[in-house]
């Protein structure tokens, strides 16, 4: 087992809450350089990780013999230019979500991959979930039938992260809660779908908690507040999607809303059988008809990694030759289509043709 050489870039609040616990755990990843505009943020990440470089510069990273992969943890905004450098360079890339803040930017971070011929994937953790991998199972053992419709979504009462600063800049996050948090469920509907085409979406967006000072959720330890800074994004989304296929699934993310505790869920309707899952109780339900009655049966799977350690575990794994890459980059562009057709529905008031 070849020992990987990795970059990261990026020592905030999702680096040392989701990657670096990782890597700590990792045995075929050595941290080799660390990278962040605070000096003093990369410093600490680098004596955490036990890397010996730190700079404020990604572009020294990427001048390193012999690194195999850059771990992007940066504000949205910088996904895709840092990937295409790194890509470019001849160097695999693992990104945070969003993929891209555009369609354009996601085009230009696939398309260096093609060209380059090295590996891209970008975070979508929920797909190593103990349940995501049981339902797979199930969904491609043909058991639920055809997947005809599907609801996702991720719901806060009050979980507006870092406020003001770049979460809520939409010219440095691409948008609110829609591009921050329904990356997670709208990625891991479609792929138990079988990962259908999207080609039409629809949707309303709302921005009404900007003022609200109230706090309830731990994932708003996110990001750096600003109480001067800039609030110009949605913090409610609810819509529609179609795709190629025939089916359908409706979405709701919102970081701030007047409901009775936060959750996230997917639920799946199939001509066989269907399928819901939630953070109420963490449990699988799968619904179906046997011997002439309905049949309700409850599945009990674990976790075997932190979900977000199984992703980069995955990377690693790719890069090494083990495994087959469960993300390609095509993905990401029909997620960056979705998001960036919603907005544009939400403006327009109509439904948008991907």
């Amino acid at each position: 087992m070849k020992k990987l050489k990795f970059a990261l870039i990026g020592a905030g609040g999702i680096a040392n809450n989701a990657h670096a616990p990782a890597y700590e755990k990792m045995d075929n990843v050595e941290i080799v350089a660390v990278c962040d505009i605070i000096e003093e943020r990369a410093k600490k990440m680098a004596d955490r990780l036990g890397a010996p470089m730190y700079c404020t510069d990604y572009k020294k990273v990427l001048e390193l013999d012999g690194l195999d992969a850059v771990d992007i943890c940066t504000p949205n905004y910088l996904h895709s230019v840092i990937a295409v450098d790194a890509l470019e360079r001849g160097i695999n890339v693992f990104c945070e979500k969003p993929d891209a803040v555009s369609v354009a930017e996601a085009e230009k971070m696939k398309a260096a991959a093609e060209k380059s011929g090295k590996t891209l994937m970008v975070m979508r953790n929920n797909r190593y979930r103990g349940i995501s991998a049981y339902l797979k199972e199930f969904i491609n053992d043909g058991k639920m039938g055809g997947i005809y419709a599907a609801r996702c979504g991720w719901q806060r009462r009050r979980g507006i992260p870092g406020k003001g600063g770049w979460f809520t800049t939409k010219a440095k996050s691409g948008g609110g809660p829609l591009i921050d948090l329904g990356v997670h469920m709208i990625d891991l509907s479609i792929w138990l779908m079988g990962n259908p085409t999207p080609v039409a979406v629809s949707g309303c967006t709302y921005e009404k908690f900007a003022n609200s000072e109230v706090v309830d959720s731990v994932h708003s330890r996110f990001g750096t507040p600003d109480n001067n800074g800039t609030f110009d994004v949605e913090d409610l989304a609810m819509g529609f999607i179609r795709f190629d296929n025939g089916a359908c699934m409706q979405i709701e993310f919102s970081w701030a809303s007047n409901i009775e505790k936060e959750r996230m869920f997917v639920e799946f309707r199939g001509d066989k059988a269907g399928a819901a899952w939630s953070t109420d109780d963490n449990q699988l339900k799968i619904f179906g008809e046997e011997y002439g009655s309905t049949v309700d049966s409850l599945p009990h799977v674990s976790d075997k990694y932190q979900i977000h350690e199984a992703n980069l575990r995955h990377f690693a794994d790719v890069l090494n030759g083990d495994a087959e890459p469960m993300f390609v980059p095509q993905q990401g562009l029909d997620m960056i289509k979705i998001l960036e057709g919603f907005y544009r529905s939400a403006a327009e008031g109509r439904e948008i043709r991907l």
